[in-house]
């Protein structure tokens, strides 16, 4: 079974466009290290719920949008290789020191799937 790192983020629409490049090389990066799939993706139907909901778990504002992301790889092992790697690249370092969000408010973590169909 494969083992997925999801993360949710909010990203002020101001920044959209730099984040968007920004997933576009971090995306490379960790295909060609190995990853199996990574997926960014604008939350198109996520309303601020009252007590829980994407918006809520990033403190999301008006000017901003939610991302959903998710990479998967061939198990935690992989992945935690590949993430190492991934970490030390330097094409990475540019966005690393100018994140387009709030990385405070990012959540993120590591799953090993249990059911794919």
């Amino acid at each position: 079974m494969p083992y997925v790192d999801g993360f949710v983020l909010a990203v002020p629409k101001a920044n959209l466009e730099a984040y968007k490049e920004m997933a576009r090389i971090a995306g490379e990066v960790w295909m060609e290290l190995g990853a199996l799939s990574y997926v960014e993706c604008i939350g198109d139907d996520v309303p601020y719920g009252e007590l829980t909901s994407f918006p809520r778990s990033v403190q999301a504002t008006d000017d901003e949008v939610v991302i959903f992301s998710w990479i998967t790889y061939p198990d935690r092992k992989a992945r935690d290789e590949i993430l190492a790697k991934v970490m030390g690249d330097p094409r990475l370092k540019p966005q690393q020191e100018n994140m387009p969000f709030d990385g405070k408010r990012m959540i993120y973590g590591g799953f090993e799937a249990f059911l794919t169909l």
